[in-house]
């Protein structure tokens, strides 16, 4: 799941990024909202996490700027233990769900599956393709009734089509999930982890589309 934190207190964004990196999601972080709205007009993000009260301005007008561009992103806000106007206020102009600081990790990443599984309509813990499958909570990949032996690398990669079945991924958005937005990566590099992954998952599983990027095959077309 690729990311965006919106964070101005750089001890609480370091500690946000540590803690989901492990849990297998790619951060990317802004620390102002003018970070924040460059980085949703050249990036996509599967969800953001919104803290309120920026430098430069207030978080909600992030909301209002999603919202008119139809952005598929659901917000979670990062709000002050004492601050009800302003978990309200974001509630009602389109925010997904909030949590208060200080907060435990646990309970933000459930949470953040949570809302990310209602956002795309998932009733269970379970990102799933046809044979393919990854549990969000034991963080196992598995095809069919076999357990994937994947990389990191892999298993990000695995997981960012998972997460958008339907969606031609460019190399760039590729890039995102498995290195970092801020990370200069080579092609061939990412395509070495393309090839890995798809001698394990089958190699009809993931499909060129010529010019354009890689997205999943159909699960009539894996047969």
């Amino acid at each position: 799941m690729n990311i965006l934190l919106v964070e101005d207190d750089a001890v609480i964004a370091d500690a946000i990024c540590v803690y989901l990196s492990k849990a297998l999601m790619q951060v990317t972080h802004a620390a102002t909202l003018s970070e924040a709205k460059h980085h949703i007009a050249t990036c996509h993000f599967d969800l953001c996490l919104l803290d309120i009260a920026l430098p430069d301005g207030s978080g909600l007008g992030l909301i209002a700027l999603a919202k008119s561009k139809s952005l598929e992103m659901p917000i979670i806000l990062l709000t002050a233990k004492d601050a009800l106007e302003d978990k309200v206020q974001g509630l009602n102009q389109g925010a997904d769900d909030y949590i208060t600081k200080p907060f435990d990790f646990e309970e933000l990443v459930a949470r953040i599956n949570r809302v990310y599984r209602r956002f795309t309509h998932q009733h269970n813990n379970y990102l799933q393709h046809g044979e393919l499958k990854y549990d969000l909570k034991n963080k196992l990949a598995m095809l069919g009734d076999k357990r994937l032996a994947l990389s990191a690398s892999e298993l990000r990669l695995l997981v960012a089509f998972l997460s958008n079945p339907n969606r031609v991924l460019v190399e760039s958005q590729l890039k995102d999930y498995v290195y970092g937005v801020n990370e200069d990566v080579s092609s061939n590099a990412l395509n070495v982890h393309l090839f890995n992954l798809r001698k394990k998952i089958g190699k009809n599983t993931i499909v060129t589309e010529r010019g354009l990027g890689f997205r999943l095959a159909s699960c009539e077309d894996q047969k």
